[in-house]
Order: structure tokens, then sequence, then C-alpha cells
């Protein structure tokens, strides 16, 4: 298997090709990738220890964190439930629509978060179509909480389930009617059958999910209405603070922002290994 795995000499590419290449893409990872990374938390700790604790420990750099923790809360659960239901759907029953569903699943893919902010505005805004409706049970989704979860939903929502369509896909459907033949029940069936074969690709696709919803920016923006303290997120926080001139605080929120990532990485590259070593061997020796 380890030799199927080497590329002969005969299939590598030869050492004048292979080494600039090679030069050229560390090249861009370090100019585009690390420096900014690195720029991010030399600013962060432009003026100390002292500043970098007290500008995340401010009442609204705290009110920020708590918020983005609050929207991830929700939407992590809410689309991963949405991912299951929609890959199982789409996977396991024909149905008319199907195509359509699919594209549906996409849409936040090709439309600019910008955009989607805006038409949740025209639809519960102060003079959006529902505002009537909202302004006589006193509901209040823009500029306001329930609207940064809408727009956050939005966004993130394709990662699970297109994570987990190609992969239930490939897999097929015959461990789980062998055990429905057998007399298991759905929720059985899902948990002992189901749920074991897709258990890395899930929390791929939730690692994915999460880390879109720490860092939505567009769409959170327009429908939040940049109010201190109540409705700005992290990244909101962040442009805030460096457009008013206070650099190194908005640095320092933004190193935690660049953290979160960096776990976010680091789960990412664990999670896809353990999915390559979950691989059967006989799909490897193939």
């Amino acid at each position: 298997m380890s030799a199927l795995r080497r590329p002969s000499r005969a299939l590598r590419d030869p050492a004048w090709l292979r080494w600039p290449l090679l030069a050229l893409a560390l090249a861009f990872v370090g100019l585009f990738l690390l420096l900014p990374l690195l720029a991010v938390f030399g600013y962060a700790f432009e003026k100390g220890l002292a500043f970098y604790v007290a500008s995340l420990v401010d009442e609204d750099a705290r009110a920020a964190i708590r918020l983005t923790l609050l929207v991830t809360a929700i939407a992590l659960p809410a689309n991963t439930l949405f991912g299951i239901a929609a890959a199982w759907l789409v996977t396991r029953l024909t149905f008319r629509g199907r195509g359509l569903l699919l594209s549906l699943i996409d849409l936040p893919f090709a439309v600019s978060p910008v955009i989607a902010g805006l038409i949740y505005v025209l639809l519960f805004g102060a003079q959006g179509w529902l505002a009537p409706w909202l302004a006589a049970h006193d509901l209040k989704i823009i500029f306001a909480v329930p609207g940064i979860v809408l727009a956050t939903l939005f966004v993130t929502f394709p990662f699970v389930a297109r994570e987990l369509i190609p992969l239930m896909q490939a897999q097929g459907s015959e461990q789980e009617q062998a055990a429905l033949t057998l007399g298991a029940g759905g929720f059985t069936m899902f948990r002992r059958v189901v749920l074991p074969k897709i258990g890395w690709g899930l929390a791929y696709g939730v690692i994915l999910c999460n880390a879109r919803a720490i860092g939505e920016f567009g769409a959170v923006s327009v429908v939040s209405g940049h109010i201190r303290g109540l409705t700005n997120t992290m990244p909101l926080h962040v442009e805030i603070l460096y457009n008013e001139y206070q650099r190194t605080a908005a640095f320092a929120v933004a190193s935690l922002l660049a953290l979160l990532a960096l776990a976010t990485l680091l789960l990412k590259q664990l999670v896809g290994w353990r999915m390559r070593r979950a691989i059967p061997a006989h799909d490897t020796s193939a």
C-alpha cells in the first residue's frame, strides 16, 4: 500500500519545475497570510500586555464577544440540524424539486452577504414588507439580536449540508436498509448506523460553519445598526475601533479573532486527518 501512495520517480515533477513552484507558493503564503497575521499580533501588543488585556476586558469589547458567542451558539446547532436533514433528504429520497433544493442550499455561496443583509432590511425593517405586523406585535428584528441571528444563519447554513451530501452519496444506503430489515427503528438506525459513518464529516462541516459564524461581517453589518454594547459583534467592534483611530485596541480584538481562526484551522486539519484515516482499507487500495 505504501508503494501505491508514493509516486514513482518517472511520475515526479523535475526538480527545475518543483522547486520554483514550491518557492512561489511559500512566498505567497508568507506575503499574504503569515505577514498580515504577524502584523495583527505586532500591532495588538504595540502598547504592552496591560493595554492589550484592557482592550479585551473593556465593556464594549466584552459585549461584542458575548454577542458573537451567543449568535454562534444559536446558528451552529440550527445549521447542524438543517444540514443533516437536507443531506438525508437529498441522498435518500427521490422527489420533485431536488435540484432546486440543491441550488437553494448553494445560494449563500452565490449571493453577497451585503445583499442578504439588505434583503432582511427590506423584509423586517421599519419600511419593510412585514413592518406593520412586527409593529403590531412589538417585535424588533433589524438593529437587534434577532436580525443578526437571521443574517448569520443565512450565510452559514450551506456548510454542514454541503459537507454531508457527497459523503452520504458515496457511502450508499445498504447498511441502513439492512438495519431497518432487522427491525431497527428510525432513530436507532440513525444513531448506530448513519451517525458513526458521517461523524467526522459532520464535525468538519460544523467547524467550517463555526468559523464563518464567528467571522461574518457583511450581512451582520447591514442589519446590526452598530449599536455599541448591544448589536456589535467582534468584527464590527474591530471596525468601529479602527475608524475611531484606536488602532492598538482594534488589533487587540482582531488578534482574538485570529486566535479563534488558528484554533479552527488546527481542528479542521485534525478532523481532515481523522477522516482520511477513517476511509476503509479497500478504498485506499483500490
